[in-house]
Formats: C-alpha cells, sequence, structure tokens
C-alpha cells in the first residue's frame, strides 16, 4: 500500500478540497490528484465522487478514510513510543475537551510544562459527547468530560468537584440576595448554551416539575459570550462555577444560590482501559492526581 497516497487522501478527506490539501501537504495540485488516482487503482474503487459540485467520499472511500485514521493515529503513537524510548522527558500528549473542561486544564498544563517541556501538548476541542468514542479510535490518548461514560472500555477517574452556578450582573435586583427560589426566577430572562448538555436537562426538568417558566429567550453558543450578556445585564444564566471564578472574584459577575437546585459536576479525566498510556499521559496522569488527592476515584 502506497502510504504516501493514503495521506494524500486523508488531507483531502479532512480539508474537503484539493487545492487546500496540496497547499497543507506541500505539494502540487496535480500530484495530489494522481497520488488518490493510484490508490483508486491499486483498491480498484473510487473515493471520490468528482461528478459533485462540493468534494464527497463514495462508501469506499468512507471506510478507507476511517481506517487511513487509524493508521495516522498509530503512526503517531510509533513516533511518541520510539521517542519516548530514546527520553523518558520527550512525546506527545492530545487530550480531547470542550469549552468549559479545558479551563480546568490550565493550571496542570502550565505545571505540566515546567516539568516536561519537551513534550507536545495538544489540547483539542471537542463536543463533550464525542470524547469517548475519539479515545478507543485512538484519536485522543485522555479526555476529560463532566459525565461518567459507562463503558467498560473506559477508566473514568473523578479529578474536580465542580457545581452549576447561577450568575446575574453586579447591577440586577437579585445580586444583593445570597439565594433565591425557583418560584422568583419564573419571571427572568436567561441566557442559554444552545450545546445540550445533562446539567441543561437537570435544570429543564426542576423548573417543569415545580412547573415554572424558564425563559430562555437568548441562546448563545459559547460560555464566554454568555458571561459577557450576562455582565451586560441582559439575564441571568447557569454556568460551571469554574467558567466564571476570575469574574466573581473581581466582581463582574455575582453568584446567587437556587434554593432547591444543588447541581454537582464531576470533572473526570478518562481514558482507554485496554491500551497502556505513554509515558507522557501516564506522567500527566500521576500529576492531576497529586494536585487532586482528595477528590480522585475510579470508577
Amino acid at each position: 500500500m502506497d502510504l504516501a497516497a493514503l495521506k494524500a487522501f486523508l488531507t483531502v478527506a479532512t480539508e474537503g478540497s484539493f487545492s487546500r490539501a496540496a497547499e497543507k501537504l506541500g505539494r502540487s495540485q496535480p500530484a495530489v490528484s494522481l497520488a488518490i488516482q493510484r490508490l483508486e487503482t491499486e483498491f480498484g474503487e473510487k473515493l471520490i465522487d468528482r461528478s459533485a459540485r462540493q468534494l464527497l467520499l463514495t462508501d469506499a472511500g468512507r471506510i478507507v478514510l476511517e481506517y487511513a485514521r487509524k493508521l495516522q493515529n498509530l503512526e503517531r503513537e510509533l513516533a511518541t513510543a520510539l521517542a519516548e524510548l530514546k527520553d523518558n522527558t520527550a512525546g506527545r500528549l492530545v487530550i480531547g475537551a470542550n469549552e468549559s473542561t479545558s479551563l480546568y486544564l490550565l493550571r496542570h498544563i502550565s505545571h505540566y510544562r515546567r516539568l516536561y517541556p519537551r513534550v507536545k501538548v495538544e489540547i483539542r476541542r471537542s463536543l463533550s459527547s464525542r470524547i469517548p468514542a475519539q479515545l478507543l479510535d485512538g484519536d485522543l490518548e485522555l479526555g476529560v468530560i463532566s459525565y461518567d461514560p459507562h463503558d467498560d472500555r473506559l477508566v473514568s477517574r473523578v479529578i474536580y468537584v465542580d457545581h452549576l452556578a447561577l450568575v446575574v450582573s453586579p447591577q440586577h435586583p437579585l445580586a444583593n440576595r445570597s439565594s433565591v427560589s425557583i418560584e422568583e426566577l419564573g419571571r427572568e430572562t436567561f441566557i442559554a448554551h444552545n450545546v445540550p448538555s445533562p446539567y441543561r436537562q437537570i435544570v429543564l426538568q426542576e423548573f417543569q416539575r415545580r412547573r415554572v417558566p424558564l425563559n430562555m429567550d437568548v441562546e448563545m453558543p459559547t460560555i464566554e459570550t454568555i458571561k459577557k450578556m450576562v455582565q451586560r445585564n441582559e439575564g441571568l444564566a447557569f454556568v460551571p462555577r469554574m467558567c466564571v471564578e476570575q469574574e466573581l472574584e473581581h466582581g463582574l459577575l455575582k453568584e446567587v444560590k437556587v434554593e432547591e437546585l444543588h447541581v454537582q459536576r464531576l470533572i473526570r479525566l478518562v481514558y482507554p482501559a485496554r491500551r497502556a498510556l505513554s509515558h507522557a499521559a501516564q506522567a500527566f496522569l500521576e500529576l492531576v492526581e497529586k494536585e487532586a488527592p482528595e477528590v480522585v476515584a475510579t470508577t
């Protein structure tokens, strides 16, 4: 099998364009096209539907893409293993996290980089729901999520305890309150995150159970934009507390406890149970466990 041609196909499929793939590979577009034609001849299957206006993979192309990604991951693992064989302080660490859990990683990454400056660290932003599958496929070595994946093929360790916080602007009438009831919140406007999560569902169910309207008149794509809207006093929001620690510390936002709603968030470090961790990943796991020994638990 022509591995260079396979890499060219993977790049074209990932970039969605022959021209962008050629630029990324540092080759000419005709050379990339020829490489894929050689691959199609070798497999005896068309991999790309050239009659479509946009780049579309055939059924055979989607199968080849899946295995090409696995080969790429194996290539990375091989390179990391060889690097670590020469020097245990070198290598590569790939961690998957979503917007909020990425924030939790910052202090650990800073400490890790001081201890292992030669390790290349890559934090990949991903939907939390997709991280378990990406770990099992080998796309990630470690993942950080806020729910139990309930999968025997994965090890899940609790590394941080957070909670869902109701935040308001300092100018909001509730800002001087230490607590509020759900019934009182039925008259408020909420700035919601438009990414589904189990915590959003918990809040919705509790409001519904108490027959209190939850007026989510504004939905935003990121927690950062939600915080900005709340600071402008455009509404209230339920957000992970660790995402607003600085704003609370500097008085840009105020946290108000909801009497009937106490939603704990357990931040978990997850990795495959049947695949040995690299030295780089094992060192990161040990660092995190050492810094948060009181909350570490294996499920």
